[in-house]
């Protein structure tokens, strides 16, 4: 039985190096989203300096894994092979989950996911326990409670101290040095503020970055605790003079804090976070060790008391774990994802809107605005001139398409950092996932980059991001306990099927989203250009090329929508019909996003162009609109109709010759026209459309003459009728469609 059990340690490190991947590619927002969004150096820059810190952290971590070795459970109460089958559930539980969250962009915690794994299992494994021998300990002996509450207050402590303090001091930062503090005023203040950032950084160092590093005995650490107020101010004072010389010398101090607060915030990920990723297999590890040292033992029979004690990670585990850490920073494209998600959340300015409006964000814009506006009233005028004159102006961020400038940058590790090192020293649990989050956040809003017009939209997507950190944990429990319990009564089979499965479903995840990725790339690219472009002329071009692209995806997403409701009413078919009604549904918030998009691009234009514009502009876009509602106006009552089982419609109506297939075949000839832009077939086309219009005219004067006869249902012609009237509609907008797409090419 040995073996099998070796085989699972073995397992459980390949596990390991799955999770590392996906984990570093979760919590590499943390400490990347400062300098990516403020493009405080080239990408590869960042990355080399966030790498140097995450391998540094990694390697002197001295592997004090306590959380998943007795943080949860209770080590004395749990059998070799229970212990076992906790930890190769909480594996494969993990690398699914944050893979999912990777994938939907959405930054996580992974200490919440692999604490309440491990409550799950665990759980799941009391439960069974408990149930076979009622006699036994209480419940509480078998699980340790108190961390999982940690975590818990944690998230709320996090969110709003994070939120409150980084707004605030984005807020005084911003008083000092205005949006224009680079043009020269600064003199002192930027050595006082550089030396007071780099401190807190230090400060950040010692009592979290470096707190469990295996070079700080008890002795340093008791001299540190001593004299911390000595060092600080040594620090400062020393700090200060020194970035008064760099800006005396032309260097940019900003760009110092950024870029040290990126290295120390990557430091601390790897030396503390990395019990969320190697912490189980090495315990794992241990566990099978002392059952091969017992020879012979019981797996049923062996208790785990070992667990007890703490254990040092041999080097070569740690700088594996550094290598693969720093391999998937710097190749993991969902890595990007997901900080392109806060990013973009944290945004100045105009630009591509990440998530939609719900209705709590309103209501919190709503309520935001009033707050707002009772504080403007009471407030002095003298005072809010003041603060509004150095407000005003536009950021000016140090490189093109950078989402903020350096100031905000610095503030946010800063704070980030201080925040951090405080709750470890109080003792309070927080998350650098949320902190790091929250902190951004609060920053922008703070720094006017929240408008009217986006608003609700960040707020929606902050909620989105909170609610993601409640689910986690709430699945990684639940998920965890099926698959405890699955392997539990499964066996070893149970356990290879499992973990198979989930490899599979990572690397289809993967195969997938490098897909989806492919099909978006031309398009982001062609936005993005759009916004970093410099000539307002040069605008135009790309302005018309993405309209003709976007609008021939749209229609051949039509072309198919509808193929799909016509032979599935045909066929009676709820497959493809329900098919067609999921894409139109999601279709109507991308013509909201495309639309939006466009006319943020179409403003950058010069003036009298954009104005000259914009009747065609949003008569094409009117048209894509009016063409989906004739769609959706089709699509539901045909399913509802087969979907009750009703008579069904004539077969002869739906062969591919008939005019209800053939405005589908007339709309991919558009898209097609549109892509290459061959607008010399546009006119053929329009009359095309009109002839088949006529058709549906035809139709439906003969559908309603054979309306009064005895042998004729009601229902099925009823719903016949409506589909060719919404047909005959659907000639007309694509026919306006494709006009005003050639108007807009004529007027430029």
């Amino acid at each position: 039985m040995e073996w099998i059990y070796l085989g699972m340690v073995i397992f459980l490190f390949v596990l390991a190096a799955f999770d590392l991947w996906v984990g570093v590619s979760n919590d590499a927002v943390n400490f990347l989203n400062s300098a990516i969004g403020s493009k405080v150096a080239r990408f590869r820059t960042i990355v080399c300096v966030a790498a140097l810190g995450v391998f540094c952290g990694a390697v002197m971590s001295d592997g004090m894994m306590d959380i998943a070795r007795h943080g949860i459970f209770r080590p004395e109460m749990f059998h070799f092979d229970e212990i076992m089958c906790i930890f190769v559930a909480v594996m494969v539980t993990d690398i699914v989950l944050l893979d999912v969250f990777n994938t939907l962009g959405m930054p996580t915690s992974t200490t919440v996911s692999m604490v309440f794994e491990l409550l799950g299992a665990t759980f799941a494994l009391t439960l069974l326990k408990m149930q076979d021998a009622p006699t036994a300990a209480a419940f509480g002996d078998y699980m340790n409670t108190d961390k999982a509450l940690q975590v818990i207050l944690a998230i709320f402590l996090s969110v709003a101290v994070a939120f409150v303090f980084g707004a605030f001091i984005q807020w005084l930062a911003r008083l000092v040095f205005t949006f224009h503090y680079r043009d020269g005023r600064l003199s002192r203040k930027v050595g006082l503020f550089g030396g007071l950032a780099i401190t807190a950084i230090v400060y950040f160092m010692l009592f979290k970055g470096l707190k469990h590093l295996s070079f700080m005995t008890p002795e340093v650490k008791d001299w540190i605790d001593t004299n911390v107020w000595v060092v600080l101010g040594c620090t400062f004072v020393f700090f200060t003079l020194l970035m008064q010389v760099l800006y005396a010398l032309r260097v940019n101090v900003f760009r110092v804090v950024v870029l040290s607060g990126t290295f120390a915030l990557a430091t601390a990920f790897a030396g503390n976070d990395l019990v969320n990723f190697i912490g189980v297999p090495l315990a794992g590890f241990s566990s099978f060790s002392e059952f091969s040292n017992a020879g012979g033992a019981d797996p049923a029979a062996f208790t785990m008391e070992s667990l007890n004690g703490p254990a040092t990670t041999p080097l070569v585990f740690l700088i594996a774990a550094g290598v693969i850490m720093v391999v998937s920073l710097a190749t993991s494209k969902k890595a990007h994802n997901v900080v392109k998600t806060e990013v973009g959340l944290a945004r100045s300015g105009e630009g591509e809107e990440m998530f939609g409006s719900s209705r709590v964000a309103r209501s919190l814009v709503r309520w935001g605005n009033a707050v707002g506006e009772n504080v403007v009233r009471w407030t002095p005028a003298a005072v809010r001139s003041w603060v509004d004159g150095r407000f005003h102006g536009e950021s000016q961020p140090e490189a093109e398409g950078a989402a903020y400038d350096l100031v905000r940058a610095s503030v946010n590790l800063v704070v980030a950092a201080l925040l951090i090192a405080l709750g470890t020293s109080l003792k309070l649990p927080l998350s650098t996932t949320y902190v790091t989050f929250m902190v951004s956040m609060g920053s922008s809003l703070a720094d006017r980059a929240w408008s009217r017009e986006s608003a609700v939209f960040r707020i929606t997507g902050v909620l989105t991001v909170i609610g993601g950190w409640f689910i986690t944990a709430g699945v990684a429990f639940t998920a965890c306990f099926f698959v405890a319990l699955t392997m539990y009564y499964g066996g070893i089979v149970a356990m290879a099927i499992l973990v198979a499965a989930g490899l599979f479903a990572l690397i289809h995840s993967q195969r997938r989203y490098k897909a989806e990725q492919s099909k978006t790339a031309d398009g982001d690219l062609l936005f993005t250009q759009m916004l970093t472009e410099q000539d307002t002329n040069a605008i135009l071009p790309m302005l018309e090329r993405h309209l003709n692209v976007a609008s021939s995806e749209i229609l051949l997403r039509y072309a198919d929508e509808l193929t799909d409701t016509i032979e599935g009413l045909g066929a009676e078919s709820l497959r493809p019909m329900r098919r067609a009604e999921k894409s139109l549904r999601s279709e109507k918030r991308v013509l909201k996003n495309l639309r939006r998009r466009e006319t943020i691009c179409l403003r950058r234009t010069p003036a009298e162009t954009a104005i000259r514009l914009s009747t065609s502009f949003n008569l094409a876009h009117n048209a894509l609109r009016q063409l989906h509602y004739g769609l959706v106006r089709i699509s539901e009552p045909a399913l509802e109709h087969v979907d009750n089982h009703f008579t069904p419609i004539r077969t002869e109506a739906f062969q591919p010759s008939h005019p209800l297939l053939r405005w589908a075949e007339l709309a991919r000839c558009a898209a097609d026209c549109l892509r290459h832009q061959r607008l010399g077939e546009i006119e053929g086309l329009r009359n095309e459309c009109t002839r088949l219009r006529e058709e549906y005219a035809q139709m439906r004067r003969t559908l309603l003459s054979k309306l009064s006869a005895e042998d004729v249902n009601l229902t099925a012609a009823t719903l016949h009728l409506h589909i060719v009237q919404e047909g005959e509609q659907l000639c007309v907008e694509l026919r306006r469609l494709l006009g005003s797409m050639r108007q807009f090419h004529e007027q430029q």
